[in-house]
């Protein structure tokens, strides 16, 4: 075993990347404070090649400077846009088909692990990083993705969480394609 040279490491190039499919997977961003936490998810959705990122309320948009230290330039290979409310969000995309999946710990959680394929296209809606989901987004939302926690503490870093969600649900989505 060897540690893959920066060249070797096999990804498409910007222009192959825009005619590549993207996994059916939108994400809401909820008031996201940390340009840190927003500039890594989208590193992550740039490597998990979600649909669209959702920047809700005051969640940081690509204009902000910060971002870019853990963007990475995925800020410029995710499509994304600003909501001023994400509410609106969500309820577009539940007009166009979309499973509404909150990233929170609820009453009803339902592991990554058994999101159905039937379930896609999915919209993944992250909160912000001190108070979660907000209740009107939970109040419209079909599942509550939770993510077993064995520890004391019981919430991860928000960037953290979507990464481990997001993982887990393209795999799921990419299980169920056969």
């Amino acid at each position: 075993m060897r540690k893959l040279k920066h060249a070797e490491i096999p990804r498409p190039d910007p222009r192959a990347l825009a005619a590549l499919p993207r996994h059916p997977i939108a994400v809401v961003l909820d008031d996201v404070r940390s340009l840190y936490n927003v500039g890594s998810i989208f590193r992550t959705s740039d490597a998990a090649r979600i649909e669209r990122l959702y920047l809700g309320g005051i969640t940081g948009t690509p204009e902000h400077p910060g971002l870019h230290k853990t963007a990475l330039g995925a800020q410029d290979t995710v499509p994304w846009t600003h909501v001023p409310d994400p509410l609106e969000a969500v309820e577009a995309l539940r007009r166009r088909g979309y499973t509404l999946a909150v990233l929170e710990i609820t009453d009803t959680p339902t592991p990554v692990s058994k999101v159905q394929g039937t379930d896609f296209p999915l919209c993944l809606i992250v909160g912000n990083e001190v108070h979660g989901v907000r209740d009107e987004l939970i109040e419209k939302a079909d599942l509550a993705l939770e993510i077993p926690q064995y520890g004391v503490k019981q919430s991860l870093n928000v960037a953290v969480a979507y990464g481990v969600a997001v993982f887990g649900l393209v795999e799921q989505y990419r299980a169920s394609r056969g």
